[in-house]
């Protein structure tokens, strides 16, 4: 059940990630609205998992994935294509996550 809750948080903090792009500054109430309550929800569903899963690990892995959804949003959405480095730094993230995850102590 941790990991489902992971999974959520990390839909979750894309989609406020998404929503403060959107907001401009928070200059736009609609957007701003969804942004705050989309990252309270994510909190929610990361203080669930980290009852299970230690607090390293967690935020770990969370926030490896939530960059690489918010990145995937920034393409596909706002049309942000990363350079060169950043492709080696986002890979350098799933590296990271895969080690966390296959030889992390959970």
């Amino acid at each position: 059940m941790a990991y489902f809750y992971l999974l959520l948080a990390v839909l979750f903090g894309t989609a406020s990630n998404s929503f403060a792009n959107a907001a401009q500054g928070f200059t736009k109430l609609f957007p701003s609205i969804l942004s705050a309550l989309t990252i309270v929800l994510c909190m929610l569903c990361l203080s669930n998992v980290m009852k299970t899963i230690p607090v390293g690990i967690t935020y770990a892995i969370f926030a490896g994935l939530t960059i690489l959804a918010t990145v995937l949003i920034g393409i596909v959405k706002f049309n942000q294509l990363p350079n060169i480095y950043s492709f080696i730094g986002l890979f350098l993230i799933i590296c990271g996550v895969l080690v966390v995850n296959l030889f992390g102590k959970v």
